[in-house]
């Protein structure tokens, strides 16, 4: 958005019009004890072009490292376009669209972004007022236990493939409410029916299962869904949306598909931006929509059958009792999924299959170069998308500290999380790493490890 001075005649003419004298007057019902003239160690503020010199000298403190790191958020191209008209100042200073016909052009791209949304997991309807895909994995699984109206237990199967972020977010949310999350243990690095079977014939509400998982895996969606349902238990899927391009979506999962679907909107046109802002996403069938938390948008036809936008179900604290609302979640991220409609209207079906046929094929590029590499070895050889988890002969943290002093983000210790797996390394490639970057990143693990054992 341009920057617009005032100029003090602006000033004057604008005091002038609301019949004040000076701006201080806007402020004369704070009491003087209260107020403070001045700032003590405060330096005089910087004009435009040296803050401007000030704010570009910190940025580059940064450097631009090669980035092989995913962990759910990833470092996709972003066409100019996206962020240019993301940017305009009708989306830009619009923070929600609470009188609709005031708001046609918002709720118009939030519509478009429901319907692509929908159609990207195979599921009826999404709605579009969630923070991130931890925050989204914590309000399908409230919503599964309003919907399951058979189930009376409030538990919920969370295999530790699902992003440990998630899991932790999931707890803080919803715990409070009474809501018991039952971690499953996946030693294989995946969930099997066979980690279930101890469950069957227990009162459970839902299970979480996340496509690809966080190791990057692909699960076994089909069978797991279908022994969910079997066992009357709603499925949860938590989905990365630039493997729907080209990964069977969540509504087709099984013999019914999931009852619920939901992820992050990252990878959509959003820049990591130092881990956010981003958006969540959540889709399920129609005959759960009335437990859908946020807001969702409809087309409708005016009295003159002109076409018409206007907010359709609204189950939020804000619009009905407290006591009876869905979600206090009282934002509709409405710049991200801005970013996320013009993102995906700009690839279509075919741009975002390439985005994600390349991400995959760079990604076992890479896994190629580094397992060959003495002391580096692959945790899980299945199926992947997007990330894979090496095995190092010794402790990942120090690894990684010598390759970003060699300008290379080389991936997420999986230590902390997963301290069963070893000296792990979770990395990632998408398509904007070429054979150049993947190279680069070899020599310099290798050097590190040969280094660590001449130091030894």
């Amino acid at each position: 958005m341009p920057f617009n001075p005032h100029t003090p005649k602006d000033v004057s003419d604008m005091l002038a019009a609301i019949g004040a004298k000076k701006i201080e007057d806007l402020f004369d019902e704070i009491p003087k004890e209260l107020r403070i003239e001045s700032l003590a160690g405060i330096p005089d503020a910087l004009n435009e072009m040296h803050t401007g010199k000030l704010m570009m000298a910190r940025a580059a403190q940064d450097g631009t490292p090669l980035n092989f790191i995913g962990a759910g958020a990833y470092e996709h191209h972003i066409p100019s376009a996206v962020w240019a008209v993301t940017t305009r100042g009708e989306f830009y200073s619009a923070y929600t669209p609470y009188q609709a016909e005031a708001s046609q052009g918002t709720l118009q791209l939030i519509y478009e972004y429901q319907t692509m949304i929908s159609s990207l997991t195979g599921m009826e309807v999404s709605n579009a007022s969630l923070y991130d895909g931890g925050s989204a994995v914590a309000e399908a699984s409230l919503m599964a236990i309003r919907a399951h109206r058979k189930s009376k237990s409030q538990r919920i199967l969370v295999p530790t493939t699902v992003h440990p972020n998630y899991r932790k977010v999931a707890v803080a949310t919803a715990t409070g409410q009474g809501v018991r999350f039952d971690e499953v243990p996946c030693p294989k690095g995946f969930l099997s029916v066979g980690d279930l079977k101890k469950f069957e014939g227990e009162d459970v509400t839902a299970i979480v299962i996340q496509q690809p998982n966080f190791f990057g895996v692909l699960e076994d969606v089909d069978a797991i869904t279908d022994w969910a349902h079997a066992n009357s238990i709603m499925v949860i899927g938590s989905v990365n949306p630039t493997s729907l391009a080209i990964l069977k979506p969540p509504g087709e999962w099984g013999t019914k598909g999931a009852d619920i679907a939901c992820g992050d909107c990252q990878p959509l046109g959003v820049p990591l931006s130092s881990g956010g802002p981003y958006a969540g996403f959540l889709t399920t069938k129609m005959e759960n929509v009335r437990q859908m938390p946020g807001r969702i948008v409809g087309r409708t036809v005016d009295a003159n059958g002109h076409q018409g936008f206007a907010l359709t179900l609204q189950a939020r604290e804000q619009h009905i009792r407290r006591g009876k609302a869905t979600s206090n979640i009282c934002t509709n991220q409405g710049l991200l999924v801005t970013a996320a409609t013009i993102y995906l209207s700009l690839l279509g079906p075919e741009g975002l299959a390439r985005v994600a046929n390349e991400s995959h094929a760079r990604t076992n590029e890479l896994v190629a170069s580094l397992t060959r590499i003495k002391g580096v070895k692959l945790a899980f050889d299945r199926a992947r998308f997007h990330e894979a988890v090496l095995l190092l002969d010794r402790p990942v943290a120090p690894v990684i500290a010598e390759l970003a002093r060699r300008g290379i983000v080389g991936g997420f210790d999986l230590s902390n999380d997963y301290p069963e797996l070893g000296n792990a390394l979770l990395v990632c490639a998408t398509e904007t790493r070429t054979s150049d970057d993947i190279q680069k990143y070899a020599d310099a693990l290798g050097e590190t490890l040969k280094a660590a054992v001449r130091a030894a």
